[in-house]
């Protein structure tokens, strides 16, 4: 049994008023929406706030919708959507059908009843050598990401390696999703693809006392997506490797490839849009995208050992992966 440790808990009713708590209460401060990575995290010793500020009660992060913005229709989630509900929205599986799939593969039934899409888009990243116990990484000397000095994943490597882990982070970047960010300083929109960076301590662009308020996708004729996500068993465990494919088809007896984006994930700090999609040529058959996207992946891909498991095995199944789950949009 690890215990939480002591802190105050504070659950403003209003996004103003969470904005004012944490631009008061800095970095002593850590927000909670669903709770599924920070209490954890908390148990643990690696994170020891002295407040917690709890935003699942404010009405203004929450609700799916289709919006009409200029010419285009947008989906707009808000950053309060719990995962079941994103899993499970007609709007979603029609318009970003990867984003429900990946929504629908995090942890277990009560993890998606709890998560957040802000938290998942916010989850912290994850390494072999640091989600332990604090007695466990005492023993090891500590790391790089916590307390210590040292990268055991990279031998002399300077810069953390801890692998990104939200499912939803390879979706929204292969859909070309928006951030909408407030904070101190105003608000602020942020290409999925811009907002993670290669730090593995931390690995988004959020400013101090800046939250993710809600996520908008443009809808766009002839988009197709879906998600692929590898791990020890069906539920609960985080990836080991995740990828998320959008394919941009016409034809009408024959769907043809005009354009692709595949993004992976679980293999560095940040997701990874793989190069050779942007190659695809349009009217390109969907075997021979396959096979080129598949090709191009297991070329680019290569895991570090940051996660458990082989990781030969890990980049054996990047194209493995990246073919089935563009075969199965040509339906």
């Amino acid at each position: 049994m690890l215990p939480l440790p002591v802190f105050d808990h504070h659950r403003p009713r209003t996004l103003s008023a969470a904005l004012d708590l944490l631009a008061r209460l800095g970095d002593k401060a850590v927000v909670l929406a669903g709770g599924t990575d920070v209490l954890p995290n908390m148990k643990h010793g690696l994170v020891e706030p002295d407040h917690v500020v709890s935003i699942a009660g404010i009405d203004e992060l929450r609700g799916i919708s289709l919006d009409r913005e200029g010419d285009d229709d947008k989906l707009v989630l808000g950053a309060g959507a719990r995962l079941a509900e994103i899993e499970s929205s007609i709007l979603v599986r029609r318009i970003a059908p990867a984003l429900a799939e990946a929504a629908g593969q995090v942890g277990g039934p009560h993890h998606r009843a709890m998560g957040t899409l802000g938290g998942n888009i916010c989850l912290d990243t994850r390494c072999r050598y640091y989600n332990q116990t604090y007695f466990w990484r005492k023993s090891l000397g500590f790391c790089l990401k916590k307390d210590g000095t040292v990268c055991h994943v990279v031998r002399g490597g300077s810069r953390c390696v801890a692998a990104a882990s939200n499912d939803t982070a390879p979706a929204l970047i292969a859909l070309d999703a928006d951030l909408h960010l407030l904070g101190p300083r105003g608000a602020r929109i942020v290409a999925a693809h811009d907002f993670y960076v290669a730090d593995g301590i931390k690995n988004t662009v959020l400013e101090p006392g800046e939250l993710v308020v809600r996520v908008s996708i443009t809808r766009r004729p002839g988009r197709r997506s879906s998600f692929e996500k590898l791990r020890r068993r069906n539920a609960i465990d985080f990836p080991l490797l995740s990828i998320a494919v959008r394919l941009d088809v016409s034809g009408v007896e024959t769907a043809r490839v005009d354009a692709a984006d595949v993004v992976v994930s679980a293999l560095g700090a940040r997701p990874r849009r793989v190069r050779a999609a942007s190659n695809v040529r349009p009217g390109t058959p969907f075997d021979v995208a396959a096979r080129e996207l598949a090709e191009g992946a297991y070329a680019e891909c290569k895991p570090l050992p940051n996660v458990d498991d082989d990781t030969e095995w890990r980049r054996e199944m990047v194209p493995a992966l990246v073919e089935r789950a563009v075969t199965r949009l040509e339906g």
